[in-house]
């Protein structure tokens, strides 16, 4: 990540909350004591407070009876869990556990202390039967039980900038940037801490375990781990869902089934998977980004609720999210984020809110017409220790609501992007196309393979919103030439 990138961001979010003082306390996993950077009593404080606020920025998946099915599972592996054994100490006996399906399209899973557990529906796209979500649901409560989070914040101060610069780009999570602007410091840092390789490799044992001992064939896992590789290597990128710290998927695929033999080698017989039950589960499951939030189409970003457009310059990736959609260069020296303000009643008042600010010095403003829609426009500079950003900032009125574009980049380099700065807000116009303000969401139908034959041709490859046909076979845990038996499950994404 850049630094000027970074710096911009702590205009945004002052310091992280870090705790005051070590306490020692014993281990629900392993009996024994050891320092954390929190008690019991305040990670579940911690936890509840991070969890109103992931809801209220990422939403919940709207499916009462997959967040039911999920929250089942979790409390069946909870069970046999650490919270719930002879010699678990009294103060984990019993935790009340959430389990939360988030309306993401991110490959993700993740806990906050105290007991808090989130999926995604992009997640849940890619698995194949309940064995393996239960494999991922007892990594997660592992995470909770071993208290990891708690362990390395009494361990390690965690950098700001290092966590706002992820936040920026939602690159190492697979998180969005927009949102993690939102949220407290405390809930930025326990969603961009970094477990040890060693508390990863804990927590996959700890999965393995509960699901092997409530009969589930843990070594299912492994494919979901295969399938996270062939995303990863898909993209060019790290893997979404995993920070940098983790196991590599290959080492996982591998160690899970040993790991899962290890418990059938004590008499825990594993013999469930329940594919059937779980693909019926998804079965209508938005996939992908919905596009009634918005999307771009050849290099324009279009927002069909709300009959809006505006360009993509050439070179810049989109990342759309709830609160925010950000631009960024392939070089990563220069950002254009597009949001609603909603403290503002014009878009003058827009601008002079941001120029208002304490370092922000004003080098000119003006008035700014959008295709016809009444703006304002301003640049500025913000002075840091790291050097000096230039910011071109525009507010447009229209639909009853005040868009704003705050572009950057250092002082150096503005005038190569003023131009690209200023294409964007001035393209700004109003929707017409009646194919886009009618636009359907992508969802997955699950059927049975009507014959035997490779998976390329048993799939249209006329798929919806630029899907590939590789990205639905990775999401079917196949290859595209691999042969599929007729009467095999299929899942197919479709857009009505």
């Amino acid at each position: 990540m850049m630094k000027a990138i970074k710096i911009l961001c702590l205009i945004v979010i002052t310091g992280l909350v870090m705790p005051s003082c070590v306490s020692i306390q014993t281990s629900p996993v392993s009996g024994n004591k050891r320092a954390y950077g929190y008690s019991w009593e305040e990670e579940k404080k911690i936890g509840q407070q991070s969890d109103n606020e992931i809801v209220a920025q990422y939403g919940l998946y709207n499916d009462e009876r997959l967040s039911n099915y999920v929250k089942a599972l979790g409390d069946e592996l909870l069970e046999v869990s650490h919270f719930n054994r002879e010699d678990t100490p009294s103060e984990y006996k019993n935790t009340d556990f959430t389990f939360r399906v988030l309306n993401s399209p991110v490959v993700n899973a993740f806990a906050l202390p105290g007991g808090y557990v989130y999926v995604t529906r992009g997640l849940l796209s890619h698995l194949d039967n309940e064995a393996q979500l239960m494999v991922v649901l007892g990594h997660e409560i592992g995470h909770v039980a071993a208290r990891h989070a708690s362990q390395r914040a009494a361990e390690q101060q965690v950098g700001q900038l290092g966590i706002i610069g992820a936040a920026v780009l939602g690159e190492s999570f697979g998180l969005d940037g927009g949102n993690i602007l939102q949220v407290s410091s405390q809930t930025a840092q326990l969603l961009f801490l970094q477990y040890s390789r060693d508390d990863e490799r804990e927590s996959d044992r700890l999965g393995v375990e509960y699901s092997a001992m409530q009969g589930y064939e843990a070594a299912e896992g492994a494919e979901f781990f295969r399938s996270l590789k062939r995303i990863s290597d898909q993209s060019g990128q790290s893997i979404p869902s995993h920070l940098s710290s983790h196991p590599d998927p290959g080492e996982r695929e591998q160690t899970i089934p040993e790991l899962a033999q290890k418990w059938e080698s004590e008499g825990y017989e594993q013999t469930i998977v329940d594919a059937d039950e779980y693909l019926q589960m998804i079965d209508g499951m938005m996939f992908g980004e919905n596009p009634r939030e918005g999307f771009e189409s050849n290099g324009v970003f279009y927002h069909p609720d709300l009959a809006f457009q505006f360009p993509v310059p050439a070179g810049f990736q989109t990342i759309n999210q709830a609160s925010a959609v950000i631009l960024v260069n392939e070089a990563q020296d220069a950002v254009i984020q597009f949001s609603i303000d909603s403290e503002s009643s014009s878009p003058e008042e827009s601008v002079q809110a941001f120029l208002n600010q304490e370092g922000v010095n004003t080098l000119q403003q003006q008035n700014l017409n959008a295709n016809g829609y009444n703006g304002y426009q301003a640049q500025a500079n913000v002075q840091q220790e790291g050097g000096t950003l230039t910011i071109d900032i525009s507010a447009i009125s229209y639909g009853g609501n005040i868009y704003r574009f705050l572009s950057y980049t250092t002082a150096g380099q503005f005038s190569d992007y003023e131009q690209v700065f200023n294409s964007v807000p001035r393209g700004f116009d109003r929707v017409t196309d009646q194919s886009i303000l009618n636009v359907e969401p992508v969802r997955l139908q699950v059927i049975r393979a009507s014959r035997t034959a490779k998976f390329s041709d048993l799939v249209s490859t006329n798929l919806p919103m630029n899907i590939t046909l590789n990205e639905v076979a990775i999401i079917n845990q196949v290859e595209v030439d691999e042969v599929i038996q007729q009467g095999s499950w299929l899942k197919v994404p479709v857009q009505n």
